[in-house]
């Protein structure tokens, strides 16, 4: 199974790429094709995020519903092909509409993070799928290191260099994929394909019926909210609050993404022995809010710098929460389980952005009356705080 593992975390990494490769280099990206200035870009920035999480949100459902019925490997091979050709169609794009179709069809490529975890849950025992599902969010973490390193870094060839490379890139995990994925879905687990019961309010509607599984799935909302105010205006809130470059930019994407990796790889197995995952998840949020309290507020960039390695701890929230209710789901479930988990963190990818950049943009325009650029912080510690509390009155999920 290590070829496999391998290549279900390669394709989580190039998902996770998707999201940090445009970071560094969206800014001026909008500039280039549409004009106008920051806040517009941020404005515009804000609407492309949006929509790449719509299609996220909707098709995350489906493809774990898919990958239930024909199986892991047919799902996770054709996203990637489709993948590789949309970076194509980003790396020549001419306006700021045929980036939007891009994006659009970059959501719904990116959808698979279900189909890999419904793989995880599939070949882990109970007490390793906290672990396992650690190991994603890792390979995720890989791909928030390498999306922005590279934007940043292949930025000095041109703001679409960075497309052609990650292009190339798919279409050779696409080739290993052919030749070392397996199917995992035999036909003892094996759910026939429902259109309706892969809507995502459907699906939400099967998951959340489950025992205890309701509350976990707010806290999980919540939580993706806030988190996602990073993708959502770091880009913008440096720019502006500290004057980098599109390299710094990268360079601290790709600090905070190794953190990431290295808590989810690493320290959630030991977090989780323990501490179990309950505290586990309970000290993850104190940590975030405590970072993004200090975050609103920062004058100074290299603190901010500093204070990355604090922001990851948080990363140990999201596997222990899937191992959390992936314990209380039934086998023939699990991909539905993770397209739902995948359609959630799609819509908080879809208000996040909206929101935050909405709120970024506010507070740093000339007329403003507080200028704070770091006031969208404020708001996802509130919503971090909400999650926190609704989690500590919850009772524990028990398969």
């Amino acid at each position: 199974m290590r070829l496999p593992f391998a290549f279900v975390l390669s394709t989580v990494m190039i998902d996770a790429m998707g999201i940090g490769l445009v970071m560094p280099i969206m800014p001026q990206l909008i500039v280039e094709v549409q004009g106008g200035t920051l806040a517009n870009a941020a404005i515009w920035g804000g609407i492309l995020s949006t929509a790449f999480a719509a299609m996220q949100f909707v098709f995350g459902p489906i493809l774990g519903n898919l990958s239930d019925a024909y199986g892991r490997r047919v799902v996770l091979l054709v996203s990637l092909f489709v993948m590789a050709l949309d970076y194509v169609v980003m790396a020549i794009a001419g306006s700021i509409w045929l980036l939007l179709i891009g994006r659009i069809v970059g959501g719904i490529t990116a959808a698979t993070h279900s189909t890999a975890a419904a793989f995880m849950a599939d070949v882990s025992k109970p007490h390793e799928k906290a672990a396992n599902f650690g190991l994603l969010g890792a390979a995720f973490g890989v791909g928030f290191v390498l999306g922005p390193v590279m934007g940043g870094l292949l930025s000095g060839y041109g703001t679409r260099a960075p497309f052609w490379a990650a292009a190339a890139l798919s279409a050779l995990i696409f080739g290993v994929g052919l030749l070392v994925m397996p199917e995992t879905v035999s036909d003892k687990t094996r759910r026939s394909f429902s259109l309706r019961r892969a809507n995502p309010v459907n699906s939400l509607r099967a998951i959340a019926a489950l025992p205890g599984i309701r509350p976990m799935l707010w806290v999980y909302f919540l939580y993706s909210v806030s988190i996602y105010v990073y993708p959502a205006i770091w880009s913008y809130f440096t720019t502006e609050r500290f004057g980098w470059s599109p390299q710094m930019i990268g360079l601290s994407l790709g600090v905070y993404g190794i953190g990431m990796a290295a808590v989810q790889g690493g320290l959630i197995r030991p977090a989780a022995r323990y501490l179990g995952e309950r505290m586990t998840i309970i000290w993850g949020m104190v940590f975030e809010i405590i970072s993004f309290a200090l975050l609103a507020f920062l004058t100074n960039g290299m603190i901010a710098l500093l204070l990355i390695p604090i922001t990851a701890l948080g990363a140990v929230i999201t596997p222990a929460l899937q191992a959390m209710m992936s314990r209380a789901t039934p086998d023939s479930q699990q991909g539905e389980l993770q397209g739902v988990l995948a359609a959630l963190s799609a819509l908080s990818m879809v208000i996040s952005p909206l929101l935050m950049t909405s709120v970024f943009a506010q507070f740093i325009r000339p007329d403003t009356a507080i200028y704070l650029p770091g006031a969208p912080f404020l708001l996802a510690l509130v919503l971090m705080l909400g999650g926190f509390f609704l989690f500590w009155r919850s009772r524990p999920v028990v398969a």
